[in-house]
């Protein structure tokens, strides 16, 4: 049986900078910033007192949810998720039929944690001997799977239906996940991403591993600073994205609007061995993940015009420049233009791929390339392996037809995948 090519119909993204894909598109072309100060963390005695989570208004929830669903609902993560993954749905322009169910469409749809302000509702009232108050709603709210049900339901969803959970790869992985279920022609619709819950009691053991900046907390929009020699620590953030995938047969045959394809990809993992750790990447596992990711794509690597980056702020940005240079062979000038999102949203931790892969999508379509804010000098080690003409500042406009997008994850988890015009 031949592989069936894997195209992307349709995007939804719940980004700290924008929540819908227009205004998305929009501060990424602008350098918008998402991040933003929060006295619940101060309270709290947070040493970094910011981070990004999406601007969800109740005219929006009831845009997705009906008001029995929102009845005693507390679980940000997947509200995050369902208006991401329907806003995919919709922008893909598929029907949801409410009587039957789709067995040809089915859904990845990766946590990191899920329901966190719910469970801690929950354990009060169950400490306060209060059981018979959690509602009938705390479970699904509160187990992983719970925004793949939703969708699921809500979708009529009949193929596959799961939750994956990767850490910071979650969302490229569940990418690569419906993207081969598709190429084996098990399915010919996938909606794919992945969602993250945010806020104190998500954040609170990033700001105990003293990771996050903490002197920026009155300029919450500078902290960010992917690349820099003055990066201080990543930004936490919240939020989910969301993309349809569809075999190329099925996108013709309904004449669907077709965003790019998915050549191909690749996950792994090193093991925690040489220098990799619970946190730290082990080197020849994340260029393995990333030649093996080339070759699958069955194109040679001198054809990647453009890296969407995991690079978080923190000291390991220029290690994964260095890991890119040798996987690809690549350096100086010859290497691709490369930026990283997490200088307008923060770290969105498990949502951090999937909405990074939708901005890596647009970028794509529209043919532009979003700036890297908050770099005034590059690090020294970045400089050891790429011109620095290569790292945008602004927003550039640029032919290209191939872009890699990679995410790295505590446990020492990779996932690379490659995209191109269509």
């Amino acid at each position: 049986m031949s592989k069936q090519r894997v195209v992307i119909t349709g995007l939804g993204v719940c980004a700290p900078n924008g929540v819908g894909v227009p205004a998305f598109k929009e501060a990424l072309e602008t350098g918008k910033s998402g991040i933003r100060f929060y006295s619940e963390l101060e309270k709290l005695k947070f040493s970094c007192q910011i981070g990004g989570m999406p601007l969800i208004s109740e005219a929006v929830k009831t845009k997705y949810f009906t008001p029995l669903q929102l009845r005693n609902f507390n679980s940000a993560g997947i509200l995050y998720g369902v208006v991401a993954g329907v806003e995919a749905w919709q922008d893909a322009q598929l029907p949801t039929d409410e009587e039957q169910c789709d067995f040809d469409s089915g859904t990845v749809f990766g946590v990191g944690s899920l329901g966190v302000d719910k469970y801690r509702e929950s354990i009060y009232k169950i400490d306060e001997g209060n059981t018979r108050r959690l509602g009938s709603t705390s479970v699904q709210q509160t187990m992983s799977s719970g925004v793949s049900a939703y969708l699921g339901g809500m979708l009529g969803l009949g193929n596959l239906v799961t939750t994956n959970s990767s850490a910071c790869t979650t969302g490229t992985e569940a990418i690569l996940m419906a993207y081969e279920r598709i190429k084996a022609g098990k399915a010919k619709r996938m909606l794919a991403g992945s969602t993250s819950d945010g806020g104190p009691y998500v954040w609170g053991g990033f700001d105990a591993l003293r990771i996050l900046p903490s002197k920026y907390n009155d300029k919450p929009t500078q902290a960010s600073r992917p690349l820099a020699g003055d990066a201080a620590g990543f930004v936490p953030g919240c939020g989910a994205g969301a993309l349809v995938l569809e075999s190329l047969e099925s996108a013709q045959q309904r004449g669907a609007k077709i965003y790019a394809e998915i050549l191909g990809g690749s996950s792994n993992s090193g093991g925690q061995r040489n220098e990799g750790s619970m946190t730290a990447p082990n080197p020849i596992a994340v260029k393995r993940c990333i030649e093996d990711a080339v070759v699958d794509a069955q194109i040679s690597t001198a054809q990647i015009e453009v890296i969407n980056g995991h690079l978080t702020a923190t000291s390991k940005d220029g290690l994964e420049i260095k890991n890119w240079s040798e996987a690809l062979k690549r350096s100086g000038v010859d290497f691709p233009y490369i930026n990283s999102l997490k200088g307008m949203t923060g770290h969105c931790l498990a949502a951090s791929g999937s909405i990074e892969c939708v901005a890596s999508v647009l970028e794509l379509k529209h043919q532009f390339l979003f700036p890297n804010i908050n770099l005034h000098t590059v690090h020294d080690e970045v400089l050891e392996h790429i011109s620095e003409s290569k790292i945008p500042r602004v927003k550039t406009a640029l032919k290209f037809n191939y872009l890699a997008k990679a995410s790295f994850g505590f446990g020492d988890v990779n996932c690379c995948l490659i995209f191109k015009t269509f």
